[in-house]
C-alpha cells in the first residue's frame, strides 16, 4: 500500500474555481473519507487523485512518487464508482478478472486473485452468474472485488453506496469497513452521507466551496468543529443554533444571554465586548433530560419523528430561533403543544460573529 500526499493542490475550469489550495496527507492505511455538500468539489479531488481530471496548480504523490503526470493505469490506484458498471454478459467470474486479462496477466494468477477477492467478498458461490440476476448490494461487491484483483497501492470509492436503499447501504458500509480491516489498504472515500463518514473514516476531510474546512478523527469533529459549517454537518439531526449576545466582560470571563437564559463562561481566542452578537450551539441529544443546573427553554412544537428508540422534537423558541430535541421514545408531546427543553450548560459551543468556534469552559452564573 501507500500513502497519498496533496500539495498546493488547485483545480478550475476556466474562470471557475473548483478546488483551492488543498494540502493534505493520506498515511498508509488510512481510511479516509471526503465529506461536504453537493457542489463542494469531492469527487473532483478524487478524480484528480485518480489522473480522471488534470490538475490546475499542485503537486500529488501516492508511494512518495510525483503522479502528475501519469495516466490513471500507471498510478498503482483502483476506483470503485457509484455506478456499478459491470459488464452484464459476462459472469462475475470474468467482470472481475477482465481488467487482468487485459493487462495479459498469467491465468493462474488471474484465477488464484478472482477466487481470493470472492472469498473475501462472500462471492465464491457467485462467481458463475451474470450481474442481471445479483442484488445492488451483491454487484456493488463485485466491483469491489474488480478493484480488489489489481493489488492497487490506494482504494478509490465515489460515492458506492448511493444506488442501495437503505438497508442495504447500512450492510455494505459494514462490509467495507470490515474489508479495510482485513486489507489494511489506504483506502479515500467520497460521500455526502455524513453518517458514513462518522462511522467508516479514520480520518474526515470536510470540504465546503472548494476548500478544506476542517480534517480530524470523527470523534473530533463532532466534539470539537472548528466553525459554524463543520458543526452543522457533521451529527445527525444536525446541531441547533440559537442567537446570543455578550452581556458583560471581565478580563477572560463573559456573560451571554441567549433565550431568556444566561450562562457565564470562560475562553480562549479573539477578544469579544458587550453587545457582540454570538451563535451558541448546542446537539439535540444534549436537550431532553432535565437535571441539576440545566437551562430550560421553552417552546411550541412544530413536528414530531418516532422512530421507536427516539423521538425528535421539532420546537421553535420564544426568540424565534428552531431547535430539534432529541427526547426519549415514549415521550407524551404532540404537533401544537407547548414542549421545555433541558440544555446541559456543559454542552455548549459558542461561535462568534464570523462564525469561527471559540474555546470555552461554562461555569455557573456569577457577579462580575
Amino acid at each position: 500500500m501507500a500513502d497519498v500526499s496533496l500539495h498546493g493542490l488547485a483545480k478550475s475550469f476556466g474562470p471557475v474555481d473548483i478546488l483551492r489550495d488543498i494540502n493534505l496527507t493520506v498515511d498508509d492505511g488510512e481510511f479516509v473519507v471526503f465529506v461536504g455538500p453537493s457542489g463542494c468539489g469531492k469527487s473532483t479531488l478524487l478524480r484528480i487523485i485518480a489522473g480522471l481530471e488534470p490538475v490546475s496548480t499542485g503537486e500529488i504523490r501516492i508511494g512518495g512518487r510525483r503522479v502528475n503526470e501519469l495516466p490513471p493505469a500507471d498510478r498503482k490506484i483502483a476506483m470503485v464508482f457509484q455506478s456499478y458498471a459491470l459488464y452484464p454478459h459476462m459472469s462475475v467470474y470474468k467482470n472481475m478478472a477482465f481488467g487482468l486479462k487485459f493487462a495479459k496477466t498469467d491465468k493462474a494468477e488471474v484465477d488464484r486473485r478472482v477466487r481470493q477477492a470472492a472469498e473475501i467478498l462472500k462471492l465464491s458461490a457467485l462467481l458463475d452468474r451474470k450481474p442481471r440476476e445479483l442484488s445492488g448490494g451483491q454487484r456493488q461487491r463485485v466491483a469491489i472485488g474488480r478493484a480488489i484483483v489489481r493489488n492497487p497501492s490506494v482504494f478509490l470509492f465515489d460515492e458506492p453506496l448511493s444506488n442501495l436503499d437503505a438497508a442495504l447501504r447500512v450492510n455494505t458500509r459494514i462490509e467495507i469497513a470490515k474489508l479495510h480491516q482485513e486489507l489494511g489498504a489506504t483506502m479515500i472515500y467520497v460521500t455526502h452521507d455524513q453518517v458514513e463518514a462518522m462511522t467508516l473514516a479514520s480520518k474526515i476531510v470536510v470540504l465546503n466551496h472548494g476548500r478544506i474546512e476542517q480534517i480530524g478523527a470523527p470523534l473530533d469533529l463532532y466534539r470539537r468543529p472548528c466553525n459554524l459549517f463543520v458543526a452543522g454537518f457533521i451529527g445527525s439531526p444536525r446541531m441547533n443554533f440559537i442567537k446570543g449576545e455578550v452581556q458583560a466582560v471581565s478580563g477572560r470571563r463573559l456573560s451571554l444571554r441567549f433565550a431568556g437564559a444566561e450562562i457565564d463562561i470562560e475562553y480562549l481566542g479573539t477578544a469579544l465586548k458587550v453587545g457582540d452578537s454570538v451563535t451558541i450551539g448546542v446537539r439535540p441529544e444534549h436537550m431532553a433530560e432535565p437535571g441539576n443546573g440545566t437551562i430550560a427553554l421553552d417552546g411550541q412544537v412544530d413536528a414530531v419523528e418516532r422512530l421507536g428508540e427516539a423521538s425528535y422534537v421539532y420546537m421553535k423558541l420564544e426568540t424565534g430561533d428552531d431547535v430539534i430535541v432529541r427526547a426519549s421514545g415514549d415521550v407524551e408531546v404532540a404537533t401544537g403543544s407547548r414542549y421545555t427543553a433541558h440544555l446541559a450548560p456543559k454542552t455548549i459551543h459558542v461561535f462568534d460573529a464570523s462564525g469561527c468556534s471559540i474555546q470555552v469552559e461554562v461555569r455557573p452564573v456569577e457577579g462580575f
